[in-house]
């Protein structure tokens, strides 16, 4: 599998482009792109998006998935303080830009709470190609294998895996999901650098996502 490694902006459209593509059937590069993101492929406990610290001051944004929509995380727990952090964060990303796409809302203050730079500009690009399409998202996304490395006291890489199978790009009005099989294309690779603000929030600054990574397959 060749590696891909994309300013964010170019990969969020690239990965748009390809969700929304395939629900119209007319994506002849990958299989199964009706699909949004996330993944257990060892069997091992899934829990919700983890919550700030008993330390963290933070006042966070509140973030409230319809019913349809699920974020899953395995083993999203370092036992480190400043790692779980990070996590904790990443994870709220995820969950904000969920919440974007399903409100149909590329302005969401949310997204600019935990994405940055160009990063930001990527994620609101992402969510006005599903407005433009009149899409939105349903099902469950999980994700997996985290690895986090605090390599200065506000700077951080964080990679992981997702697993797409189970999520899928829905008909705004109609509600229906076109649902397909499950290919290595339902599973991605993401690799993201965060920095920590002035508020303490670990923002996402870069993101680049790669499908079928061998790391990442069963």
């Amino acid at each position: 599998m060749k590696r891909r490694s994309l300013p964010v902006a170019v990969a969020l459209a690239t990965t748009a482009a390809l969700l929304l593509t395939a629900c119209g059937g007319e994506d002849g590069n990958s299989k199964g792109d009706d699909a949004i993101a996330g993944a257990d492929t060892d069997g091992t406990k899934t829990s919700a998006s983890p919550t700030a610290t008993a330390t963290d001051s933070v006042q966070r944004p509140e973030v409230k998935l319809p019913e349809d929509v699920t974020n899953t995380f395995d083993d999203w727990k370092a036992g480190d303080a400043t790692k779980d952090a990070v996590l904790a964060d990443a994870s709220h990303r995820i969950n904000a830009l969920a919440y974007t796409i399903t409100q149909g809302d590329p302005d969401e203050p949310v997204l600019g709470f935990y994405y940055k730079g160009d990063a930001l500009l990527g994620a609101a690009d992402w969510v006005q190609e599903f407005v433009k399409a009149k899409k939105s998202m349903t099902g469950e996304t999980r994700y997996f294998k985290p690895n986090v490395d605090v390599y200065e006291e506000d700077k951080a890489t964080l990679t992981y895996c997702s697993f797409e199978g189970e999520a899928f790009v829905k008909d705004r009005k109609t509600g229906e999901a076109r649902k397909t099989p499950v290919t290595d294309n339902s599973y991605l690779l993401y690799s993201t650098r965060l920095e920590k603000n002035d508020k303490g929030v670990w923002q996402t600054a870069v993101l680049n996502s790669e499908r079928g990574n061998d790391s990442c397959t069963p």
